[in-house]
């Protein structure tokens, strides 16, 4: 069965964020006293939202984050970004090339979503098709920032695919059962995404014959 949508989490599918990013939070925690590894940080909190990130330091630290902590660390992703941020390899290629509608369900704001995709110029790609898990109840790993964006693109969820690069996001898509690819050229270890269900693949030169590979079946 041929898919009518690809679904493309950002951070780490679309560009390579996730590095930049877990550097920043490591040093953004030891500033407040916490001090976990990037492979803590990792396993706890990619792919997640902010809500859940602020939460779970909340509860770790006993005090309440500075009210400003999400305009600092904001700042310091996009000061990064501006010299960092490049599409991740191969993806480019895959946009270029694919046949169905697509668009963008990601953890971060919408501000940071469009932030990236222009500066890596991939907004063009995506247009308005960019949903946020500002716009849910509940982010990764539930289902429900998947669903909202196949409803959004018209969609019937069966026939959807999700292409992540999280532990986080590939839970949720198969909890919206659709049809996950799992990248692990990004942060999270390859043995994190190898979830029943789900189709694990090194490369983005890889995916489209994936995909292809797989609904011809």
């Amino acid at each position: 069965m041929e898919p009518e949508l690809i679904i493309f989490d950002c951070d780490g599918v679309l560009v390579n964020s996730e590095h930049i990013a877990v550097r920043i939070d490591q040093e953004f925690l030891l500033e407040i006293g916490i001090h976990m590894t990037p492979e803590e940080i990792i396993e706890n909190f990619v792919g997640k939202s902010d809500e859940y990130f602020q939460n779970e330091i909340e509860k770790l630290n006993g005090t309440k984050l500075p009210s400003n902590w999400k305009s600092d660390l904001a700042s310091r992703y996009h000061q990064a970004f501006l010299t960092e941020l490049q599409p991740v390899e191969g993806v480019l290629e895959v946009l270029e090339s694919v046949k169905v509608p697509i668009c963008v369900a990601s953890s971060g704001s919408q501000k940071k979503i469009r932030i990236s995709l222009e500066l890596t110029g991939l907004i063009q790609y995506f247009g308005e098709n960019i949903f946020s898990a500002e716009q849910v109840n509940n982010g990764k790993p539930e289902p429900e920032l998947f669903l909202f964006a196949a409803a959004k693109m018209g969609v019937d969820p069966a026939r959807a695919v999700v292409v992540e690069d999280s532990r986080a996001g590939v839970q949720a898509g198969l909890a919206a059962q659709m049809q996950v690819f799992a990248y692990s050229g990004s942060v999270t270890p390859k043995d994190r995404l190898q979830l029943p269900g789900a189709t694990i693949f090194d490369k983005m030169e890889q995916l489209l014959p994936a995909i292809n590979a797989l609904t011809a079946k």
